[in-house]
């Protein structure tokens, strides 16, 4: 029995949500072990406003997440109250607490959503225990961790072996629609340079003729 099947069976007048179609599409055909269903019937649609949190810092991490519609951004606070940008999330993007730590104690960081945006909450702790023993799960968590750790290092290059121009030009190469939606401000945090200092970087860039993507 397929995973929208199984829920119909419960709810027979209740039409799949976009997260359950979603899941499916990415886990596959393997039938849900019992208790998945259940716990996507749990999810809810969050409409978030421009600059509204998802996630405050000292709270901890209780939901699986999944981006609709919008643009999120994550961020630490530092002791000085400035914020730093750690990544950026569009639409069709997956957030979950991946390691046990994360899903046990308080965050330090923030996700806010930098435009109007719909997303997906889906209770963690429910789903997790549907879905631990679900190879297709297993295997996404895999790719996921294995994407972190490979983004953790390839930032760590560009920080110690680039410089802020190299930083940039890299960022409009692997994620372009970032450079489309999300404001300078919060690009040049990512960069870990100032707004005034991207701004120089892109009229530069613009002045030699380099590609440039508007932002």
């Amino acid at each position: 029995m397929r995973k929208a099947d199984a829920l119909n069976a419960k709810h027979p007048m209740q039409k799949p949500s976009r997260l359950t179609q979603q899941l499916e599409k990415i886990l596959g055909d393997d039938p849900w072990p019992a208790g998945a269903s259940e716990a996507c019937a749990l999810a809810e649609r969050r409409p978030l406003d421009k600059g509204q949190a998802l996630q405050r810092a000292g709270d901890r991490w209780q939901h699986l997440w999944w981006i609709e519609s919008g643009a999120l951004r994550m961020y630490f606070v530092d002791i000085d109250g400035q914020s730093h940008n750690k990544n950026f999330y569009l639409e069709g993007a997956f957030l979950w607490p991946i390691t046990p730590t994360l899903a046990r104690e308080p965050v330090h960081f923030w996700v806010e959503a930098l435009e109007p945006s719909i997303v997906w909450a889906l209770p963690w702790a429910e789903w997790k225990s549907a879905v631990q023993d679900f190879a297709p799960w297993a295997a996404l968590e895999k790719q996921m961790l294995s994407r972190l750790l490979e983004d953790k290092m390839q930032r760590e290059h560009e920080f110690l072996q680039r410089s802020a121009t190299e930083r940039y030009q890299d960022l409009l190469e692997h994620h372009p629609a970032w450079a489309q939606r999300v404001p300078l401000k919060h690009i040049a945090s990512f960069l870990g340079i100032t707004d005034v200092a991207l701004s120089r970087i892109r009229r530069r860039l613009a002045e030699t003729s380099e590609p440039l993507n508007p932002g």
